[in-house]
């Protein structure tokens, strides 16, 4: 036996023995994150409880302007109405305001009432108690909600015993959970993310964690595979499978030869969920960053040619949100109702026409970033490329593919529809390949055959799932030798 060999032998017994557990446990509960996740109070929840905004008695976004502290400039707005009362939500340079569209109206005070009233919108069971909260807990785990102290923890007398947790410093709701979210969630999201209280709320010391144990877990890989092809090499000379007569040494060199390279894919991926190919040195080389450029193109929303009160007439009773927004300097009016979201053009002042935007005005705009002679190729796509795709079809089709050719390869898909896009460049390829791709599979042939992509997916955990079985078992027996051996 070489040095070498003495030394993956070495690394893998001592690593196995050390995270065997931590790796069943993650393949385990990626079984379950593949139909269950995290538990949370997402946008959609909240917009339901929103009132519908009426048309009546709307001032001018000018008027809302006036009501700034001096020399601030509106960058971006949203209205809404909630609990009886339309808000203006104003985004500036130099900070957040909300502002009621009555000026003769004040904000809530958030006492005991309006967190009743607020509470009552999510749940109307009775409440069996309420917690007052000063530290965080396993739903709420997050380092920077602890500026909301105290929340109001509700516990609700409902069949599906709702927890509802809202900050007593903005009235706004953190969580929702039921008990069949949070029993997943103990099974799924909690051991797989490693999304315990004490060490999630510390952001940064959770991401050293995660990306250290999932890093120490690849040498482990690596150490196994090495081992695992030389002693299938071995035994192929006296024409066995494997050079192992016990049965747990055996079938553990058989799955992890078979298997030993998704295990070290899924450990790498899940690493690089957490650290990014930029922090590696594969960094952008151009100057600018586009995203942040197109950010800077965004009209003033005082500048919108259509009025957004001419919006709110033409859709009586349904809009719960309205939000300004743009694609460069191209502006257009983001209606939210109860079952879709509408985005009217807000470019033309001489009616309703909804956003459709055109090659010629992507071609303006990005012209704009990437400078007038540069290359575009522009092209319509009807169906999902490798860097534009999702498992859950939560990406709208077709978009607009626009290729430029800079030291980046830098590429837009960018929806005609609703103004939306996703930038790509050589960094966010890298990206995609060492963790979406390599984690959840998102591979275009895939993800286009999601009977296949089933297959594939639970056919490698499982595998997975008894390579650290077999692993967890010769764990336990090389401790009881070593404690045998101690005694």
């Amino acid at each position: 036996m070489n040095l070498l060999t003495k030394i993956m032998q070495f690394i893998h017994r001592i690593l196995g023995t050390a995270l065997s557990i931590l790796f069943l446990v993650w393949f385990l509960s990626g079984l379950v994150m593949i139909y269950h996740t995290f538990p949370r109070a997402d946008r959609a929840d909240k917009r339901a409880k929103m009132d519908i905004l009426s048309p009546e008695n709307l001032p001018s976004l000018d008027q809302i302007e006036k009501r700034l502290p001096q020399n601030e400039r509106i960058n971006h707005v949203t209205l809404n109405s909630y609990l009886g009362q339309t808000v203006f939500h104003l985004r500036t340079e130099k900070g957040s305001y909300d502002i009621p569209a009555d000026s003769t109206e004040r904000l809530p005070v958030i006492d005991w009432n309006h967190i009743q009233r607020v509470a009552s919108l999510w749940n109307t069971s009775s409440i069996a108690k309420v917690d007052s909260l000063y530290t965080l807990d396993q739903w709420i785990p997050f380092g920077r909600l602890k500026e909301e102290f105290p929340i109001y923890k509700f516990h609700f007398a409902d069949p599906e015993r709702h927890e509802l947790y809202i900050s007593s410093k903005s009235g706004e709701v953190l969580q929702y959970t039921d008990k069949n979210s949070r029993f997943w969630a103990w099974l799924g999201a909690i051991p797989h993310w490693v999304y315990f209280t004490s060490l999630r709320q510390d952001a940064e010391l959770w991401i050293k964690v995660v990306v250290w144990l999932s890093g120490i877990g690849c040498v482990m890989c690596i150490a196994g595979i090495y081992l695992g092809i030389r002693d299938f090499r071995l035994a192929r000379r006296r024409h066995l499978i494997s050079p192992y007569k016990k049965f747990w040494y055996k079938w553990h060199h058989i799955l992890g030869v078979l298997f030993g390279l998704f295990v070290l894919t899924f450990c790498f991926s899940g690493m690089m969920s957490l650290a990014r190919v930029q922090d590696w040195g594969l960094k952008a080389k151009l100057d600018i960053n586009p995203v942040q450029e197109l950010r800077k193109m965004a009209p003033s929303p005082l500048d919108y040619p259509l009025d957004y009160r001419a919006v709110i007439q033409a859709y009586p009773g349904q809009i719960r949100q309205l939000e300004w927004s743009s694609f460069g300097d191209i502006p257009f009016y983001i209606v939210q109702t109860d079952t879709k979201d509408i985005v009217v053009n807000a470019n033309k002042s001489d009616g309703i026409s909804l956003l459709n935007l055109r090659p010629e005005e992507i071609r303006s705009v990005l012209s704009q970033i990437h400078g007038i002679g540069t290359t575009a190729d522009i092209k319509l796509l009807d169906a999902y490329d490798t860097y534009y795709i999702s498992r859950k079809r939560n990406l709208e089709l077709p978009v607009w593919k626009v290729s430029i050719q800079d030291v980046d390869n830098s590429c837009y898909y960018i929806n005609p529809r609703n103004g939306q896009y996703r930038y790509v460049n050589t960094p966010s390829c890298w990206n995609h390949w060492m963790y979406p791709a390599l984690h959840s599979l998102n591979l275009k042939f895939l993800v286009d055959h999601p009977v296949l992509w089933n297959i594939v997916m639970w056919g490698t955990m499982l595998g997975g799932t008894f390579v650290s079985l077999s692993g967890v078992w010769l764990a336990i027996k090389y401790i009881r030798r070593k404690a045998r051996r101690k005694k």
